[in-house]
């Protein structure tokens, strides 16, 4: 990352939600074992709800916390999330969404900030930051059927 995104990143960082990365470590610490279960997330729903939830791999392929995560909040009336964090298991602390992750929650929740841990201090940002210039499904969505 060149010096001028890293400055601009730090300028849009906002507070973190030491809450949510707790409700992600405990999950992660409680909930993951073996090698099916390594990642735990969190989200915090506009509501205030924590909407936790863990990564379920398979050598085919597999649902990252995050994407597990997404789900339990829409199966749970939480359409709208704030914030979302990803914690390793045995205590490797708050990892960064992979770039599958990054897009789904571009698209689901455009305004959604990830709390990230950078040189060993974590900071919140928005998730446009970590796609810099990326495509934005719903922005390319026709509002209404051709003609109308």
């Amino acid at each position: 990352m060149n010096e001028r995104i890293r400055v601009q990143a730090r300028e849009t960082a906002s507070p973190v939600d030491q809450e949510l990365v707790e409700a992600a470590a405990q999950v992660a610490r409680t909930r993951c074992r073996g090698d099916h279960h390594t990642v735990a997330a969190a989200a915090r729903a506009r509501d205030g709800r924590i909407i936790t939830a863990v990564n379920a791999y398979h050598f085919t392929g597999g649902p990252c916390a995050e994407l597990v995560v997404i789900g339990a909040a829409a199966a749970q009336g939480a359409y709208e999330l704030d914030t979302m964090v990803a914690v390793g298991d045995r205590d490797r602390g708050v990892i960064p969404p992979c770039g599958r992750c990054r897009q789904a929650m571009l698209d689901y929740f455009p305004h959604i900030e990830v709390i990230l841990s950078e040189g060993g201090r974590l900071r919140a940002v928005p998730i446009r930051e970590l796609l810099p210039l990326t495509y934005v499904w719903a922005e390319h969505q026709l509002d209404g059927e051709p003609g109308e």
